[in-house]
């Protein structure tokens, strides 16, 4: 039991940080412990209790957010949920307290606030069905995708900047359109009621940017499955040996 218990670990630090995992298995680790290239096992540190509130807010963003009656307090949770994002990252690396929870907790933390997001917004009828779906929908193929990966190369591929600035666009656009400020009327470029801002209906102006997130996510799933498949094709001829880099 503990073998296995041992294999899973290794292969949970291995998506987190498979170049980190190496190194600490090969026992020759390069940086102090506690810095990004050296996780350690502490799980009670401040950044991880930071990442652990984030998600207390979050769940109560959308509690509050989806009675429709406490709206202010649901936007204040959300912020401030969003703001702890960058907030225990950044204490982390310079704590020197980068541990393997946080590593791996960070992103789910990160995905999760922004399905809550787009997820109260559909609830409250103020965000059309298919971005949720679009958003829902690419991170679950890229979660898939990554998956497969796992058989031809341990590391994960590189996060693109065109990645970081759709979750940005996307982050700041669901904040804006939950704070409904500032309204302005729509350009009625096209007649579609599911395009709103773009149609005659009037919308908080951040339905542009979570336009131009949904732009910027498809470049970069587009981008990441082109990798994705020259690294199994890659690893094809290996009969699906894995191979690190």
């Amino acid at each position: 039991m503990s073998e296995r218990t041992e294999r899973i670990t290794s292969e949970i630090r291995g998506i987190a940080d498979a170049d980190a995992e190496e190194r600490q298995r090969t026992g020759r680790p390069s940086a102090p412990v506690g810095s990004s290239g050296n996780p350690s096992t502490r799980i009670l540190t401040l950044a991880n209790v930071i990442t652990f509130c984030r998600l207390g807010l979050t769940i109560a963003f959308l509690v509050l957010f989806s009675t429709g009656q406490h709206r202010r307090a649901a936007l204040v949770c959300y912020v401030v949920a969003a703001v702890t994002d960058f907030l225990d990252g950044q204490i982390a690396r310079r704590t020197q307290t980068v541990s393997w929870l946080g590593k791996i907790m960070d992103p789910i933390m990160d995905r999760v606030l922004l399905f809550t997001g787009v997820i109260g917004l559909l609830i409250v009828g103020e965000l059309p069905v298919w971005v949720p779906a679009f958003v829902i929908g690419r991170d679950a193929y890229l979660g898939c995708g990554g998956l497969v990966l796992q058989r031809y190369r341990r590391r994960p591929v590189d996060v693109i900047y065109v990645g970081k600035t759709a979750t940005a666009l996307l982050m700041f656009g669901f904040c804006d359109l939950l704070l409904g400020w500032p309204a302005v009327s729509g350009l009625s470029l096209v007649g579609a009621s599911w395009l709103p801002g773009l149609n005659a209906q009037a919308s908080a102006m951040g339905i542009y940017f979570v336009y131009a997130g949904v732009i910027c996510s498809t470049i970069a799933a587009v981008d990441y499955t082109r990798k994705g498949v020259a690294i199994v094709r890659a690893g094809c001829p290996k009969q699906g040996r894995t191979h690190d880099e």
